[in-house]
């Protein structure tokens, strides 16, 4: 082997090691995710605690942000499992019970689609928040949160489409569809 080829293949090994320099970041967004179930606690606390003095829209919007969390926190998770899976290394979950079940089909482009349909999701329970406490929130806030979310839902969806126009183009030219419950080793 000439030395060309060596310090190519050198080069080669350290670019593909370098994915495991997103290790810290994924275990950083474990942290997060202990972060928001320890404020999931507190805030399902202070709900209970208070029932006896809580309005039902109170209960409402104390109910609303829990789902929130509970959204955010489905949103770690995902990209916690799945950018793991796809960008730095196998699982190796495939025999085990509680193994999520788009964990066995997830590529960058699914992944894509499933975090933006995430973000829609936790916009909506913002969105509906702001609508039921529109008397404690200006209109300027509320047009914003509007115009946002309807950008939100314009990306997912373009998003989306381009993912169906990849995977259209690709089984047109006879390669692997992410979505095939055929997928090849």
């Amino acid at each position: 082997m000439s030395n060309k080829q060596s310090a190519k293949a050198a080069l080669a090994r350290v670019i593909f090691f370098s994915r495991w320099l997103q290790l810290p970041m994924y275990l950083g967004l474990i942290v997060a995710l202990g972060v928001y179930s320890y404020k999931f606690m507190l805030k399902l606390y202070v709900l209970v605690t208070s029932l006896d003095t809580l309005q039902e829209d109170d209960i409402l919007l104390y109910v609303l942000s829990l789902i929130d969390v509970v959204m955010i926190a489905n949103l770690l998770v995902m990209v916690i499992v799945g950018g793991y899976e796809i960008f730095v290394s196998r699982l190796d979950i495939q025999e085990h019970p509680d193994q999520p079940e788009w964990l066995s089909h997830v590529d960058a482009g699914v992944l894509k689609v499933k975090l933006g349909m995430a973000l829609i999701t936790i916009s909506s329970i913002h969105l509906l928040r702001s609508f039921i406490d529109a008397s404690n929130i200006s209109e300027h806030t509320l047009y914003w949160e509007v115009v946002i979310h309807i950008v939100l839902v314009f990306s997912a969806a373009f998003i989306a489409a381009t993912d169906w126009l990849i995977q259209v183009k690709a089984k047109q030219l006879g390669h692997y569809d992410h979505l095939s419950p055929n997928k090849p080793d």
